[in-house]
């Protein structure tokens, strides 16, 4: 529940719901408010930050939209500030994709980059249980396609999931799951079967983290995603128009 009660000042022509969000958010900021804390109902609210109903709800609605709050039903339901949600920030760049406000160029490149950034810090920050995590990952993968069982959407990103994580830097691991899930994504509209190569590469490079050597290591996967890249460029297909559009310019 919120624990405390601030009324929102409104100023400079601002809306009253977006204060309330504001005020949420400076909460969960300040620590009043935590993941699993449930807010009080709507006439509450709206008492505690002196506005309508509906701000209060529209706010409600804006936070749910931006993931800070989850809306429970039954009993025990209501509003309750969720725990952090990664997927999030894939679904907010994969809608851009979609909707052509960043290239898919854009993602291979901040890939590559945020992928060499983790390499470096992996090479500083990696404990031998790190790598060892990476190795029993290579060694699963290899034997699922010597039995023709490996497919890029089980096992793709697992492999960069477990490099961004011996960086020991949480907000890195995000970003790098992020833009692999979105990588895989647009690999499974091409082709459901990894490349050949996959598994040597990923030895290679592991072998260099162990070494220590990020620049032999940034190159070997550098090389790897730009060869991807490429073979992603040769595969695109305009996308194909299923059912009748949902609206038109000359709907009325």
């Amino acid at each position: 529940m919120m624990k405390r009660a601030v009324p929102a000042k409104r100023a400079g022509g601002r809306r009253a719901f977006e204060e309330v969000c504001d005020q949420i958010r400076r909460d969960l900021a300040a620590g009043i408010l935590s993941p699993g804390d449930r807010l009080p109902a709507e006439r509450i609210m709206a008492e505690q930050f002196g506005v309508g109903r509906a701000a209060v709800r529209e706010a409600l609605r804006m936070l749910e939209m931006s993931g800070v709050i989850l809306t429970r039903k039954g009993v025990n339901g209501g509003p309750y500030i969720r725990a952090g949600n990664p997927e999030m920030l894939t679904n907010v760049v994969r809608d851009l994709l979609h909707l052509r406000q960043i290239s898919a160029d854009s993602i291979f490149e901040t890939r590559i980059l945020l992928t060499n950034d983790a390499i470096r810090l992996a090479c500083e920050r990696g404990m031998h249980s790190d790598f060892d995590a990476i190795e029993r990952d290579i060694d699963r993968c290899e034997q699922l396609a010597r039995e023709g069982r490996f497919n890029r959407s089980a096992y793709i990103v697992e492999f960069y999931n477990l490099l961004a994580k011996a960086t020991h830097n949480e907000v890195l691991l995000m970003l790098v799951n992020s833009l692999s899930e979105l990588q895989r994504q647009l690999l499974d509209r091409i082709s459901p079967q990894p490349r050949r190569n996959v598994i040597q590469v990923r030895r290679r490079v592991l072998a260099y983290l162990r070494s220590r050597n990020a620049a032999s290591a940034i190159a070997e996967m550098t090389a790897h995603l730009k060869s991807l890249a490429r073979y992603m460029k040769s595969q695109e297909r305009p996308p194909k128009a299923k059912g009748r559009p949902i609206c038109r310019r000359d709907d009325h």
